[in-house]
């Protein structure tokens, strides 16, 4: 059974940076597409990026195209989300996701992935 844990989240001020770890156990996540997601308060939950099995491709949300980097390493079973030039509205809590494919692409869509985090939390604050 694959299990993620996420973690780094914090409170950060607007215009600073974080990174978000996941961290994979019981399975190789070579063999998973990975996703971002975040849900803020009475909002859906909603993907920001994900990452292909091998790195190769990757797909923002395009509200934090440019802002946010996605990536992985296989070796380690972890994949890393660095934030940067945060905004108030970036504040959620944010899930990893992964999805098992024999493919090399990914999605941003919620019902893709059947392994969740339980989540970190990221609040942007002055």
């Amino acid at each position: 059974q694959l299990q993620l844990v996420e973690s780094g989240g914090g409170l950060v001020q607007p215009g600073g940076s974080l990174r978000l770890s996941c961290a994979a156990s019981g399975r190789t996540l070579a063999n998973y597409a990975i996703g971002w997601f975040r849900q803020a308060p009475g909002k859906e939950r909603e993907g920001v990026a994900c990452i292909s099995r091998s790195g190769g491709r990757v797909n923002y949300a395009a509200s934090v195209e440019g802002r946010f980097t996605v990536s992985r390493d296989n070796a380690k079973n972890t994949v890393s989300l660095q934030m940067n030039s945060l905004k108030l509205e970036d504040t959620a809590v944010y899930y990893c996701a992964a999805r098992w494919t024999t493919g090399n692409d990914c999605a941003r869509l919620l019902k893709a992935y059947g392994y969740w985090g339980q989540g970190t939390q990221v609040t942007v604050s002055s």
